[in-house]
């Protein structure tokens, strides 16, 4: 029940930055933006103290350690990659043209459109 409240908490402080935005609409666009990044830090602060706000910062933690253990290609292997793709690309662009081409003659043969 504690948490649902804290997350019910955050929500309306959340929407409190929102609305916050909108009420100021006279003042400086920089102001209002703090508002709503104010609203926004001071929702996650209270969202992270609940249950699943605290499995949320787990997740994240645990995502970025994975990514760090990626192993990302060199230059030369993404340039070679991407020119695979594009020939690719444009091989069955053609074959897909052609295609094309000969089923349209075929169907102006059989309709005697062609002559």
């Amino acid at each position: 029940m504690a948490d649902r409240i804290k997350l019910f908490l955050a929500m309306l402080i959340l929407a409190g930055g929102i609305g916050g935005y909108y009420y100021l609409a006279a003042r400086p666009d920089s102001i209002r933006i703090a508002i709503v990044l104010v609203g926004c830090i001071a929702a996650a602060l209270v969202a992270l103290q609940s249950a699943p706000g605290r499995a949320a910062w787990g997740f994240a933690k645990e995502s970025r350690a994975e990514l760090r253990k990626v192993v990302w290609p060199t230059r030369k292997e993404a340039t070679q990659v991407t020119l695979v793709v594009i020939a690719m690309v444009l091989t069955t662009a053609v074959f897909l043209w052609l295609v094309d081409v000969g089923l349209t003659a075929a169907i102006k043969a059989l309709t005697g459109q062609g002559s």
